[in-house]
């Protein structure tokens, strides 16, 4: 039977909320099919704002894949603002999806996409609002299985008591598994109701089902071990990883959105993976091996992406796009093809190694020139060669005269606060470095307007890195290292005017450091949160610390665990970590060994181009790394039809 729109109900309280065009939906290339005419469906949570979530690249592809199958459909939810909230609770309206505006307990599946582990309180908040109940324990066959992924589903136990299953790494062949699965399951009549098609998900290996696994502590509170308590279900869960990215390129229709969001821009992801081993980087990590897109298939995927949106801005994201093994190739073909067109390539933040200023020139030759992006992280020599971040002053000190001497006026740098063995003169040679920077800026150029931007982030250990071991800093040692840096840039006016500073204190980062480690535990901290008003923990204006700090206190004492039982105490090598029977491919013995590295400043090389060091992932995966390049070249495309960013010039007046 159809499932009624709550849109009639939504509507009248829209003109009464801040921002209301990013609950109406209705956006280029969204999708609404029939709802009787499917046999599975979906709902796909990015649980922040829309203006976040919209662009998520996930998402994207998982919604544009689940609705090519005929009989499955699959439509997008957000989080909705506390004004809206406190409207839909008076007025009974449940939470809703943006494309059809059906409410989420009338889907099979709700497919939730954790970037951060801040997001936390936000499903609780969509769950709450749509009817759903908190805990998975509680649901029936009436309600949607809880499934969640992304970076933060690596380690799901902190919300074990929410979700009803989770799933390690790529999506795009998962959530088609699943779909199988659940469709089968319905056609057979639904036996052994929602116990059954759990354990026949559990089953394939692929997807975790935290019911059924149970977890035994130790009398200090660390755990003793987790085994799983019926037979069906594996002992270790793995991670799922799309090889050949060619073979599944989406977002072949990107969305765009009504309302403004943070990335206006259509984007490619060029690669996957990154061997560099930055030990501070769980992305970089729990991502291996690299898969690259093939440069014909980034190029068709630029031009079916821009004549289906009109963005005038392509993104070649990836970890370090510029280790793409083709990325001169890439960029000079991508900027031959639309020249003279206005449409512009960007590249997230580049690693100064892998700069150059052709490369540069081609980014910016049909758009605009923005400003250069570098990641150093560590402010000093030592603390990059504890990170594994091998970038030398020289290095970037090259690069950034090369660029002011070219033109460019600004540079932004990021660094990390709070890292493992860091000291105060670590911190502060970040401000060495912001004021070498404008010094070889106005050599450079002749000009004493050149900009450079420091961003400084919280440190975060995290799982599945070499890191997961290390104790946190402190919010007061981070806080106090951040105010001596500003007093060091400050204390040169001359240099400090041209150099801004931008940065995090110490104190959500410690709160996503408990949720990141955490085990089954934390939810409770979770949920008491939550149920205080906690909502939309990673912007800035509603984040509260003392709201988590009480709460953690509240419930972890009675434990024998607090807050900085999770966060500041230094792990031993022997320890069960919480996410130990959850595979991301890595062997915990080389983590272990990079950890000790680490301690002793040791550098480690970028596996991609030496040999191999033993990692785990390759053998695990049953695959080598790709190591390109191919020799190919991106071939000019013929004019096209109206609407094309290429146009026909003979018929250009």
């Amino acid at each position: 039977m159809s499932v009624e729109s709550v849109f009639p109900r939504l509507e009248p309280l829209l003109p009464r909320i801040s921002k209301p065009v990013q609950y109406v939906g209705g956006e280029l290339n969204a999708t609404v099919k029939d709802w009787d005419a499917a046999s599975v469906r979906w709902a796909l949570m990015y649980p922040d704002a829309y203006e976040v979530g919209l662009p998520n690249q996930g998402v994207m592809i998982l919604y544009e894949i689940l609705n090519e199958l005929p009989d499955v459909l699959a439509e997008r939810t957000y989080a909705v603002w506390p004004d809206l909230e406190k409207l839909m609770r008076e007025h009974d309206v449940p939470q809703f999806t943006v494309d059809g505006h059906r409410p989420l307990k009338a889907f099979d599946l709700m497919g939730i996409s954790f970037a951060t582990e801040l997001g936390y309180t936000n499903m609780l908040t969509a769950l709450d609002l749509a009817g759903i109940p908190l805990h998975a324990a509680d649901r029936t066959e009436a309600d949607p299985i809880v499934v969640a992924g992304g970076h933060a589903a690596f380690n799901p136990e902190p919300i074990a008591d929410f979700v009803d299953a989770a799933v390690l790494g790529d999506g795009e062949e998962a959530v088609l598994e699943i779909t199988e699965i659940v469709k089968t399951w319905k056609a057979e009549g639904c036996p052994g109701g929602r116990d059954e098609v759990l354990t026949r998900l559990a089953e394939t290996g692929g997807v975790y089902v935290p019911r059924f696994y149970d977890v035994e502590y130790l009398p200090d509170g660390r755990i003793q071990r987790v085994v799983p308590n019926r037979d069906r279900v594996p002992y270790r869960v793995f991670k799922r990883t799309t090889m050949d990215l060619d073979a599944w390129p989406y977002p072949k229709q990107p969305l765009v959105p009504l309302a403004e969001s943070v990335h206006e821009r259509m984007s490619v992801e060029i690669f996957r993976g990154c061997t560099r081993g930055c030990r501070f980087c769980q992305a970089g990590m729990i991502t291996r091996p690299v898969r690259e897109r093939s440069i014909e298939g980034i190029g068709a995927m630029v031009q079916k992406g821009l004549e289906a949106t009109g963005f005038e801005e392509v993104g070649l994201l990836s970890l370090s796009s510029a280790d793409h093994s083709e990325i001169a190739e890439i960029t000079k073909g991508l900027a031959d093809r639309y020249e003279g067109t206005n449409t512009g390539l960007s590249l997230p933040s580049t690693r100064v190694d892998a700069f150059n200023i052709d490369l540069a020139n081609e980014l910016s030759r049909n758009g605009r020139r923005s400003g250069l992006t570098f990641a150093p992280e560590g402010g000093s020599e030592r603390m990059r060669r504890v990170i594994n971040k091998m970038v030398s002053e020289e290095d970037l000190i090259r690069t950034v005269s090369a660029a002011f001497s070219n033109g460019w006026r600004q540079v932004k740098l990021y660094f990390m606060c709070g890292l493992p063995t860091e000291e105060d003169e670590d911190v502060l040679q970040i401000a060495e470095m912001a004021k070498n920077v404008i010094r070889a800026g106005r050599q450079a150029s002749g000009r004493n307007d050149v900009r450079c931007t420091i961003s400084i982030g919280g440190f975060v250990p995290k799982p599945h890195t070499p890191f997961q071991w290390a104790p946190q800093c402190d919010p007061d040692t981070v806080d106090d290292r951040l105010r001596k840096l500003r007093e060091a840039v400050n204390a040169d006016r001359s240099l400090g005017r041209n150099i801004g500073m931008r940065y995090h204190d110490g104190k959500p980062s410690l709160i996503e450091g408990l949720l990141s480690r955490g085990d089954r535990r934390i939810g409770k901290v979770i949920e008491a949160v939550w149920r205080d008003g906690g909502r939309f923990d990673g912007w800035s204006e509603h984040f509260s610390y003392d709201r988590w700090t009480a709460k953690a206190a509240e419930q972890l004492e009675p434990l024998g665990v607090d807050l900085a039982w999770y966060t500041t105490r230094e792990r031993e090598e022997l320890e069960v970590l919480p996410w130990d029977h959850l595979d991301s491919g890595l062997d915990k013995e080389w983590l272990w060994a990079d950890w000790q590295d680490a301690l002793d400043e040791r550098e480690q090389d970028d596996c991609r181009w030496t040999p191999c060091f033993d990692c785990g992932v390759c053998p695990a995966m049953g695959t080598d790394i790709e190591v390109g390049p191919t020799g190919r070249k991106l071939l000019p495309i013929s004019p096209v039809g109206v609407g094309s960013p290429v146009k026909n010039p003979a018929l250009t007046p």
